[in-house]
Parts: C-alpha cells; sequence; structure tokens
C-alpha cells in the first residue's frame, strides 16, 4: 500500500477483491476481504489470541468492535449471539463495505458497520472487541479509547488484544492510570507475542470481571 494505512477514510489502492476460508465462532465460512484493509488474507495472529482467551459474549444487547476491519470479530460476536446488535465501527470505508457484504452472505441482519460518528450517542455496550490500530500513533489511539471504553455498561468488559513489542505494557499502565475507580484494568493473557488486556466497569456495588473456563488464559 507504500503510504496508505489500513486506516486511512477512503484507500486509494486497488481493491483486489479475494475470497478466503476462515473460522469464525467456530464455523468454517467464507469472507471477501480486499486490499486497502487491515491482514486481508487471513485472521490475524492477535485476533486469533484474542479469540482464544475471552469469553462468549452477552447473548443481548449492544456489542461493539472498534477497528472491525473487514469484520472478523464483528462477524464472530454476531455468529455467537445473534440475539445482540453488533456495531463494526472504523474509519475506513473499504472495511465497513465488506462488513456489510460478509454479513449478509452470512445472514446475519444484526450488523450495523458503520463509522464512529454514526453510533447513537446513548448507547452503552455490553462488551467492547478490539485488536486497536496502534499504528495510529499514541495520541490518535488514546482518543479512540478515552472515547469508546467509557461507553461500557456496568458490570461489563473490554478486550482488547496489542502486540507486546508494540506497546501492551505501557498501554495497559495508561488505561490503569486514565480511566476512574469505576474501571479495573489486568492482562487477561499472553501468547504469540501479544497480550489481552481486559477492562472491566464496575456496577455498584463492584462486581468481578467476567472469568474465563478453567485452564485457560496463557498460550504456551
Amino acid at each position: 500500500m507504500g503510504s496508505e494505512h489500513y486506516f486511512s477514510a477512503s484507500p486509494a489502492s486497488p481493491e483486489h477483491l479475494r475470497r478466503i476460508r476462515v473460522t469464525l465462532a467456530g464455523r468454517d465460512v467464507e469472507v471477501t476481504t480486499a486490499g486497502g484493509v487491515f491482514s486481508p488474507d487471513h485472521v490475524d495472529g492477535g485476533t486469533a489470541v484474542l479469540f482464544s482467551n475471552t469469553p462468549p459474549p452477552p447473548p443481548g444487547g449492544h456489542l461493539l468492535d472498534l477497528g472491525c476491519g473487514w469484520g472478523p470479530i464483528a462477524l464472530s460476536l454476531a455468529l455467537d449471539a445473534p440475539r445482540a446488535t453488533v456495531w463494526a465501527v472504523d474509519v475506513n470505508e473499504r472495511a465497513l463495505d465488506l462488513v456489510r457484504r460478509n454479513a449478509a452472505e452470512l445472514g446475519l441482519d444484526n450488523v450495523n458497520a458503520v463509522l464512529p460518528q454514526d453510533v447513537p450517542d446513548d448507547i452503552a455496550f455490553r462488551t467492547i472487541r478490539s485488536n486497536p490500530p496502534i499504528r495510529v500513533g499514541k495520541n490518535v489511539l488514546h482518543d479512540m479509547l478515552e472515547t469508546w471504553i467509557p461507553r461500557l455498561a456496568e458490570r461489563s468488559d473490554a478486550w482488547l488484544v496489542v502486540q507486546r513489542n508494540l506497546g501492551s505494557d505501557s498501554l495497559q499502565r495508561w488505561l490503569a492510570a486514565s480511566l476512574d475507580r469505576d474501571y479495573t484494568v489486568s492482562r487477561a493473557a499472553t501468547g504469540r507475542g501479544f497480550r489481552v488486556l481486559k477492562v472491566r466497569r464496575h456496577g455498584s456495588p463492584p462486581t468481578g470481571a467476567i472469568e474465563l473456563p478453567s485452564g485457560e488464559g496463557d498460550l504456551a
């Protein structure tokens, strides 16, 4: 893509649509991807680690995939929670078009692929799942997380996967220092060069985080 990045609003590179087979929510499916989006040839390693180290999504309510790309996280959430409303959010218009195409082909009518400003302000999310675009730079990333994490519903979790050598530990420290006392930040898992960070928004009274099934957490 040269100087163009997958977080460009309107990629200028050729679309080059392609069909790939992937496993989402335990099902082998075929999806459409394209040039100018993140990881167009496969489910990237960070997203795979996130899938392996998060609990099933809540069965209802509003769920958020922040920085959705062509949609592996959003589509998995929609497959796992068909009664929930999944919001796939990205600034890349090509990525959003791919999510809409893939959701339609998979028969998923519970996915809204939209620009950030098109999510209604009064929606609170039962979970946020994200492989955030670290390469947008620290200031943009921090602004993005400061915007969306406070939109977690009470007693809900955000799960973020971040490559270890791209600042996962410093991001964890920043989150812990920046969020108020209603939140706790922890490292849920480490594997394959990635860390899964969990942000819990407590209720009144505070509650514990959703626990992973026994034996899950760290990868060999």
